[in-house]
C-alpha cells in the first residue's frame, strides 16, 4: 500500500498539480530578528506603554531586539532597570529609539515624532480619526510608513481585541470611580456603592449595553448595587442579559422611563458609542437639573462627544466639575488611570503579533496570514489602504492587494 501511495503521489507531482502548494510553502516560515523600538508617551497624561518587562523578555529570547527611551514606562511604574534586566537597550536619545525598524506606541505620534521617523518604518499605534487632520496622514504617508491602527486589530474570533481590552478596564474602573465620588471623602453624598443588610442599595443607571456596559453592569452587581440598562438594541440588552447571568432591569430608550430613572438614581454611567461621528447626546440638561444632589454623572463617551448635554471635557489632574449640584467626570482616557493594568492587558496582544510578525518573515507575509491585521493596516508604504479613512480625509485610496502585486 505504501508504493502505491508514493506512485500515486510522483504521477500527482509530474501533472504539476503540487505546484500552487510549493508557491505557498516558499512564503510560509522565514523567521528573521525584529528590532522593535518603545518610545516614551508624550501626548497628555498618556500613562500606558505597549510592553511590559516580561513581554520584552518573551521578545528577545526569540531573538529580537528592542530598545526603550529611558523612563518610558515610569508613568506604569515600569522602571528601565526592569526592561534592561529582561534584555533591554535603555536608549536616552529619542533618536536612537526612532531608529527601530517597528515603532511599538500607545497613541498617534506627534508631528515631531514623525520627523525623526525613517522611510519605510512600521508604525503600531491607536489612530484617532476625531483629533487626526489630512496634514498628519500626509506626514505619515511622506515618510512611507506601514502604519497598523491597533484600534482595527481583530482576533480569531473577529473581536476588536484591543477596544475590547480597554472596555473591560473601563467599564469596570467607571464604577469604581463612581464609589469614590459617592463617599464623603470627594464631597459626595457620603453613600457606600452597593448595599447590607436593612440599608437599601445604590442605584445606578447605565446608559449603553456594549463592553463598557457590561462589565460595569458586572462590577456594579458584584458590589451589591441596583442596576438599570438601557439601549436602543433589543440585541445588546438580550446578549448583556445572558453573559451577566443574571437578570437585571433593562429597558429601551423609551424618554419617560430613561429620565424617572435618572433622576431617582445615585449614579449615571454614559457608555454609548457611535461607529461613526459623535456619540449620540441622549441626556439633556434640565433631566440633570432634576438629579438628586451629590449624584454622579461619569459620561465614558466624552471623547466621542459626550452623551450628556451638560459634559465637558476633564482630565486626571482636575477630574470632576459640578453642574446643578451633580458630580461630573468626563475624562476622556479613563483606562490611563490604571495605567499598569492597562499595559498588562495591551501587552497581551501587542507581543504575540510581534512574535508572529518574525516568524513569518515580515509584516506583510504576517498580514496576508492574518486577515485580522490585513484589516488594521491602514497605510502601506506610504499609501492609505484603508477605503474609509481615504474618504474622510480625501485621501487616494490604494488596493492593498494590487499594491503588494505591483512590487513584486
Amino acid at each position: 500500500m505504501a508504493t502505491g501511495l508514493r506512485e500515486g503521489m510522483a504521477d500527482i507531482a509530474r501533472q504539476g498539480l503540487l505546484q500552487t502548494q510549493e508557491a505557498k510553502l516558499e512564503t510560509s516560515k522565514k523567521k528573521n530578528s525584529l528590532y522593535i523600538g518603545i518610545p516614551k508617551e508624550i501626548s497628555f497624561q498618556e500613562n500606558r506603554i505597549a510592553l511590559t518587562p516580561l513581554s520584552v523578555a518573551l521578545l528577545v529570547n526569540n531573538g529580537h531586539r528592542v530598545v526603550l527611551e529611558t523612563g518610558a514606562g515610569i508613568a506604569a511604574n515600569f522602571s528601565d532597570s526592569e526592561y534592561a534586566e529582561q534584555g533591554a537597550k535603555i536608549a536616552y536619545d529619542k533618536k536612537e529609539v526612532f531608529d527601530a525598524d517597528i515603532l511599538v506606541k500607545i497613541a498617534p505620534p506627534m508631528l515631531e515624532e514623525i520627523e525623526l521617523m525613517h522611510k519605510g518604518q512600521t508604525l503600531i499605534s491607536s489612530l484617532q480619526t476625531g483629533t487626526l487632520k489630512q496634514d498628519y496622514l500626509k506626514a505619515l504617508m511622506h515618510k512611507k510608513i506601514n502604519a497598523l491602527c491597533f484600534e482595527n486589530l481583530r482576533d480569531e474570533g473577529n473581536i476588536l481585541s484591543v477596544v475590547r481590552a480597554m472596555s473591560e478596564i473601563v467599564g469596570s474602573t467607571s464604577i469604581l470611580i463612581a464609589a469614590e465620588y459617592l463617599s464623603n471623602v470627594t464631597g459626595g453624598k457620603g453613600l457606600m456603592l452597593g448595599g447590607f443588610t436593612g440599608v437599601p442599595p445604590t442605584e445606578i443607571v447605565i446608559l449603553g449595553a456594549g463592553t463598557v456596559g457590561e462589565y460595569a453592569a458586572r462590577t456594579a452587581l458584584a458590589l451589591g448595587a441596583e442596576v438599570k440598562v438601557f439601549d436602543s438594541s433589543i440585541y445588546r440588552l438580550r446578549r448583556l442579559q445572558n453573559n451577566l447571568g443574571s437578570r437585571v432591569f433593562t429597558s429601551v430608550m423609551q424618554p419617560i422611563v430613561l429620565n424617572k430613572a435618572i433622576i431617582t438614581c445615585d449614579v449615571v454611567i454614559g457608555a454609548i458609542r457611535a461607529s461613526h461621528g459623535r456619540s449620540p447626546c441622549v441626556v439633556m440638561e434640565e433631566t440633570v437639573a432634576r438629579m438628586k444632589p451629590h449624584s454622579v454623572v461619569i459620561d465614558v463617551s466624552i471623547d466621542q462627544g459626550g452623551c450628556f448635554e451638560t459634559s465637558e471635557v476633564t482630565n486626571h489632574t482636575n477630574p470632576v466639575f459640578r453642574k446643578y449640584d451633580v458630580i461630573h467626570y468626563c475624562v476622556p482616557n479613563i483606562a490611563s488611570r490604571v495605567p499598569r493594568t492597562a499595559s498588562y492587558a495591551l501587552t497581551n496582544i501587542f507581543a504575540p503579533i510581534l512574535l508572529d510578525i518574525g516568524e513569518y518573515g515580515g509584516l506583510m507575509n504576517m498580514v496576508w496570514n492574518n486577515p485580522g491585521i490585513r484589516e488594521a493596516l491602514y497605510i502601506y508604504q506610504g499609501n492609505c489602504t484603508n477605503k474609509d479613512l481615504a474618504d474622510m480625509f480625501n485621501l487616494p485610496f490604494k488596493d492593498l492587494e494590487l499594491l503588494v502585486v505591483s512590487n513584486q
